[in-house]
């Protein structure tokens, strides 16, 4: 699709090729030449929390840890997690054969493969695919993707700078506001976006936004959406809606 691999395996965009969200760049659709692009899931994951920020208060830059969940592999990562959970349970052996580690009560700091610069594929894409879609070339992205022992439904943990002051209350207006998210942010009473809650849900859920302590126009917040939806399905059928 949008991403191809060099003779020296480093990750580089096609210009011929729209990488397309329609909420944020449907504009990219007028000049395809046959084929269209869907943004890689967790990058359309966390778009749909940092667009309408990035609207409100421009963006400099974000950091992102992804908490990614085993169907974003596939059906047979989805079986390994409940073969090794029911293993567990029963006392038996434990196998593996999708991820490198037991996924079943562990994390796996690594999703794709490393690139000599010791970010993953998966790395890479997030800070290529939101320069192109959110038209921003020099953005500065820092990602870690990680997989999670969750069957449905990506999360991300983003901090961003941006390049006029930002407040609280503007933030959640600004992300209420938008199509492709869902404002769930009530703190005192521990409301926030959940994996559980969001998945096979249209919008992604925006919560725990704060100002964050170590960045200049700084924000913190929380995002999660199902990545077989706006992820990958959904968005490519409003492509396809977009171009009818």
């Amino acid at each position: 699709g949008c991403l191809v691999i060099d003779k020296s395996s480093h990750y580089r965009m096609d210009p011929d090729v729209p990488l397309v969200i329609p909420e944020i760049n449907p504009e990219g659709l007028r000049n395809h030449k046959g084929i269209i692009a869907n943004p890689n899931c967790s990058t359309a994951v966390t778009l749909m929390a940092l667009w309408p920020l990035h609207k409100a208060f421009g963006l400099k830059r974000y950091f992102a840890s992804t908490y990614q969940s085993v169907s974003g592999t596939g059906a047979e990562a989805v079986q390994e997690l409940e073969n090794q959970i029911q293993s567990y349970a029963k006392g038996g052996t434990i196998t593996k054969k999708v991820y490198p580690y037991q996924i079943a009560f562990n994390v796996i700091p690594q999703v794709d493969s490393f690139g000599p610069n010791g970010y993953t594929g998966e790395e890479t894409k997030m800070m290529l695919e939101s320069r192109k879609i959110m038209g921003l070339p020099n953005l500065k992205v820092s990602a870690t993707t990680v997989r999670v022992p969750v069957v449905r439904a990506h999360s991300v943990s983003i901090n961003a700078e941006f390049e006029r002051p930002v407040s609280i209350d503007a933030a959640r207006a600004a992300i209420a506001a938008f199509a492709g998210a869902e404002l769930v942010d009530d703190p005192a009473n521990k409301i926030y976006p959940t994996p559980l809650d969001f998945g096979r849900k249209v919008k992604c859920g925006v919560g725990r936004i704060r100002l964050d302590t170590a960045l200049d126009n700084g924000l913190a917040f929380w995002v999660v959406g199902d990545q077989l939806l706006k992820g990958a399905a959904l968005n490519a059928v409003q492509i396809a809606e977009c171009l009818v």
